[in-house]
């Protein structure tokens, strides 16, 4: 119970403090932005008035500039610390702004309410007096902002004593403005004209401090800046230069009144730096805040524009402002224009704060939505380096695909400074792609499908968001890819069966042809001479006994000459022995018959289907003749086997061998890797120079000793 009773506190304190740093920065800005805005209406109304003496006219160029650049001081500090509270940058910014908003307003609410009209407005004294020491504290708040921007804490933890040396400056500027201030109470805007030791001890008293501070958190800079890399000297880098204009500024201003045009240019740099430093190179990663800011402002103007034009405009023209019909009239136009304004609100938000790229999330979701499409597969990768160069600013980007053990690059875009290359993978890995600002692989379960990489211009490198966008754009290319190379992969096998039947279709066509001529050089003359022999032998019946004779004999040596020729043929179509006796039987009678002797050995029994026996039967002819014209081979082997379901054959010599890469497939080859992928199996050629050659090969079959087999 007693630990229950405790937790309540703990939680309701945290709470508390969870309340506060959500509603703190927006109090404290905006009070400060009220104060500048009030500053500037009570400097217009005293425009003409006659000030003390070392005031100079309030409503100026100089003043109106500086006070209104002001203003984005409390700006900065409100988006930085609601969406930031951690950091210390957002609350100097606070703190700043309200100590400038406070001095400013003091000091034109003091003139107004003691000098220009003495006693028309209350705590005049208070007013002065704080304005006289406030200054202190927004320049204490700068000297810090130096020592601290971008990250909130110091360079290095040797820093500390230069950091202390700081805050005690400062604190003596402080408490030296404060004590100076409540001695002028009465007097808030005297002047006094010193020399000598008096001018000396003021110098020293107010200058010195001021000087040192600034001095010191500019070194810091300077040795952050030196020591940065990566998106931090990025930020750093207009940051650095910004800050050297303002300690220049600053220090000529203790010397001389006439640099406050200038004073106000050099904190607008540095504004302006800070601005860079957030919207470009995504400090604090608060873009999407931003956007929003200046869509919601957007459309405020356009909606306050909207109705003092109606209602104001309108209303003075017919000489009714308070016509409840142009109030509806100013709401209908506002209803109608809204959807419109915002879109267009949202493109100047994400222009002002992405420039021309697109934001990371319409990125991700223009490639989603794209890839969702029903693009032909020649479209996909060319608008996925499109996407992914407009994301990322880069000035190239290219989408690389893993075909077999290389990358190759597929789709490209931008300027296409990168060379093509083709960049073989290391054992499956990722390899090294020289010359892109950063290379992602993409991976889909595991295995590597190929890679996007990006150019940026030199000056330009990689930001933390453009590398996360890179990533995700990885991650979800990661089914394109595959998708991809799918596709791929069946293209070129239907252009491989398309060139496969082709081939078949012309072998055939030859085959028929050498056919059709060996039946006419060969048999159909052997037939024909029999012909004419048989019709001489019948005109010497009876007549010449001898010539009778001869010409039967002649007969029979022509018959059994026909009869070899059509058995030759019969062979080259299909052989007998091959049909009678089985595929075994018939490659160990070729065996016999080859010059180079040939080892047969079978593992296995029965018969199979007509179809694989001759695909095998074809294929082991075709290896033994290129052993015995191309091999010079002293031996060779020839396996038989049947493996799941797959009647399979190896033909192996210890010939010289060749390169099958450096070769490619000759016409046996390729002969024999149609014929097996005709029937639905497979064919392979192993071999190196000197070390031998192994054809193999499998096609599917049925294992049925009394397979019926068509001779």
């Amino acid at each position: 119970m007693q630990t229950k009773g405790a937790a309540k506190p703990v939680f309701a304190e945290r709470r508390t403090r969870e309340t506060i740093v959500r509603y703190a920065p927006w109090v404290i800005g905006l009070v400060s932005i009220a104060l500048m805005i009030g500053l500037l209406i009570l400097t217009y109304i005293d425009r003409a008035a006659s000030l003390p003496h070392g005031y100079s006219e309030p409503w100026n160029f100089s003043n109106v500039f500086n006070n209104v650049v002001n203003l984005a001081v409390p700006i900065i500090g409100i988006v930085l610390a609601s969406r930031r509270p951690e950091n210390r940058i957002g609350w100097l910014f606070l703190g700043a702004g309200f100590s400038l908003g406070l001095s400013t307003f003091g000091t034109a609410y003091g003139l107004h309410a003691l000098v220009v009209h003495h006693g028309s407005f209350p705590l005049g004294h208070v007013f002065a007096w704080a304005s006289n020491w406030t200054w202190a504290v927004a320049i204490a708040a700068l000297a810090f902002l130096f020592l601290l921007f971008p990250t909130g804490r110091l360079p290095s933890p040797r820093w500390r004593v230069p950091a202390r040396v700081v805050g005690v400056a400062m604190g003596i500027l402080t408490a030296e403005a404060i004590l100076f201030a409540t001695l002028g109470w009465n007097h808030p805007f005297r002047q006094t004209n010193a020399s000598g030791a008096l001018a000396l001890l003021g110098f020293l008293a107010f200058a010195l401090p001021l000087i040192i501070a600034l001095a010191i958190s500019l070194v810091a800079v300077v040795v952050r800046f030196r020591s940065s890399v990566g998106d931090e000297r990025l930020q750093l880098k207009w940051f650095a230069a910004g800050a050297l204009l303002v300690f220049i500024t600053e220090i000529a201003g203790i010397f001389s009144s006439s640099q406050s045009i200038l004073e106000g240019l050099a904190f607008m740099f540095l504004y302006a730096a800070i601005g860079i430093a957030v919207l470009k190179y995504r400090l604090y990663e608060i873009d999407v805040v931003i956007s929003k800011t200046v869509v919601y402002g957007v459309l405020a103007a356009f909606f306050t524009l909207i109705y003092v034009a109606v209602v104001v405009g309108v209303g003075t023209i017919i000489g009714s402002r308070r016509n409840p019909f142009l109030t509806l009239l100013a709401a209908a136009v506002i209803a109608v224009a809204f959807n419109p304004v915002r879109d267009r609100a949202r493109r100047l938000a994400n222009r002002i704060v992405y420039g021309k790229r697109a934001s990371p999330y319409e990125v991700l979701s223009n490639f989603s939505e794209r890839v969702a499409g029903t693009y032909a597969v020649e479209e996909v990768l060319p608008r996925m380096a499109a996407i992914l160069g407009e994301g990322t600013g880069a000035r190239e980007a290219q989408v690389w695909l893993r075909v077999a053990g290389e990358l190759r690059p597929a789709a490209e875009w931008g300027e296409s400074r990168i060379p093509a290359q083709i960049v073989p993978l290391s054992d499956g890995e990722m390899p090294a792609i020289a010359g892109p600002s950063k290379v992602v692989a993409v991976r889909h379960q595991s295995e590597l499908l190929g890679a996007l990489t990006v150019t940026k211009p030199p000056n330009e490198p990689m930001t933390s968001a453009e590398d996360k966008l890179m990533d995700d754009l990885a991650s979800q290319a990661g089914l394109v890819l595959r998708n991809v190379r799918l596709t791929e992969e069946l293209r070129a096998k239907l252009e491989e069966l398309r060139a496969s039947r082709q081939r078949l279709v012309t072998a055939q066509d030859q085959a028929r042809r050498r056919l059709e001529r060996n039946i006419h050089d060969g048999a159909q003359q052997h037939l024909v001479s029999l012909a004419v022999t048989a019709n001489l032998a019948a005109s010497m019946v009876g007549k010449n006994p001898q010539k009778e004779g001869e010409l039967i004999d002649q007969l029979k040596t022509g018959a059994q000459e026909a009869l070899e020729n059509l058995r030759d043929l019969a062979r080259g179509i299909y052989p007998p022995l091959l049909a009678d006796r089985g595929l075994a039987v018939a490659l160990e009678a070729q065996a016999m018959k080859s010059p180079v002797p040939i080892t047969v050995t079978v593992e296995t029994n029965g018969r199979y289907t007509q179809e694989a026996e001759a695909g095998i039967y074809f294929c082991c002819l075709e290896a033994m003749q290129n052993i015995t014209k191309y091999s010079g081979a002293a031996s060779a082997q020839i396996r038989l086997s049947y493996e799941g379901g797959d009647l399979c054959f190896e033909v192996t010599d210890d010939g010289q061998g060749f390169d099958p890469a450096a070769t490619g497939y000759g016409t046996g080859l390729q002969g024999m890797a149609d014929r097996l992928d005709a029937l639905g199996g497979a064919f392979e050629v192993h071999s190196r120079p000197g070390e031998g050659t192994t054809v193999s090969g499998r096609v599917p079959a049925t294992s049925n000793s009394k397979a019926a087999v068509t001779p």
